[in-house]
């Protein structure tokens, strides 16, 4: 029977001790793990290639709290640099340790190059860390582009399928407002995914600060955006551009194409009911969904989230 392909890959332990191979395809060198020992805080320095950009302020209190009373009871893991060590993993309680006024912490030494360091600030902040969906997509993206690697080989590396690392870097195609109501919790992922499938990244701002505002469920979200999307449907075929300036003056009956009304049949087809797309205009018109009972309309609203 096929072995289960674990979620996140090897771990970072298991990283620390087989490097596996590396990006041109030779095996890696093993990391050389030292001793536990102590170090100096001033001579270590922030892992530049760190994929957490926030640290909750209580969580790092409280952590701090600990450290001031307990220590540093695990100890970081740290790489040698021309100018001292570089912090590979432990960040969380090196600040801590650094507020709590300590001048030195335990570290384990460990030997490794760049891509590894990446590989393992990666795995660690996944692991235990939950990085909120817009840092993951970020450190996967600075790893693909600094290594040249692909998704797939990302995918392996970390237990994840290409798919779920494809999706997240989506995200980063998202507005900037958009990306930060994720990043901060606002809106969820999948509220994104479906934020992500609008081109227009004003649409993306306008239905992200509704969905905050009114606090909409992703299906509400999914709803609204497929009906627009119909209203827009409705609007191109009858000759308009959605979110074009209306023209002033009296306006004329404007008759309903065979594309209109090609359009009515199918809507009728799908949903099993009345339906009436009126035109009043050039770049106006309703789309009239008819229900005669509960029923239907329980059965017209499932239609319309699929």
């Amino acid at each position: 029977m096929e072995a289960i392909k674990p979620r996140l890959g090897r771990g970072l332990n298991a990283l620390l001790g087989d490097l596996g191979t590396a990006s041109n395809g030779s095996p890696a060198t093993t990391a050389e793990v030292g001793p536990a020992s102590k170090l100096a805080i001033d001579r270590i320095h922030f892992n530049p290639y760190q994929p957490r950009k926030q640290f909750d302020p209580d969580e790092l209190k409280a952590l701090t709290d600990s450290v001031r009373t307990h220590g540093i009871l695990q100890p970081l893991v740290v790489r040698p640099v021309a100018e001292g060590y570089q912090l590979i993993a432990g960040e969380r309680r090196l600040r801590a340790a650094q507020a709590a006024g300590l001048t030195e912490v335990p570290v384990h030494v460990v030997a490794l190059g760049d891509q590894q360091m990446f590989e393992a600030a990666l795995v660690e902040n996944i692991q235990r860390s939950d990085l909120n969906p817009i840092e993951k997509a970020q450190g996967f993206k600075d790893y693909l582009e600094r290594f040249g690697l692909t998704q797939e080989q990302l995918g392996a590396k970390l237990g994840l399928d290409r798919t779920t690392i494809s999706n997240l870097l989506g995200l980063l195609n998202l507005a900037e407002e958009v990306q930060n109501a994720v990043r901060n919790g606002q809106i969820s992922m999948g509220h994104a995914k479906i934020l992500k499938g609008i081109p227009e990244p004003d649409r993306q701002i306008a239905l992200c600060r509704e969905t905050i505002m009114k606090n909409y469920s992703v299906h509400a979200l999914e709803l609204i955006v497929k009906q627009q999307r119909l209203e827009a449907l409705a609007a191109a075929a009858a000759g308009a551009t959605p979110g074009a300036a209306a023209p002033t003056g009296k306006r004329e009956p404007v008759e309903k194409t065979a594309h209109v009304k090609g359009l009515e049949d199918e809507l009728r087809q799908r949903l099993a009911v009345k339906v009436e797309i009126k035109v009043k205009a050039k770049d106006k018109g309703q789309i009239v969904i008819a229900f005669e009972s509960n029923d239907d309309f329980e059965r017209i609203l499932e239609v319309l989230k699929k």
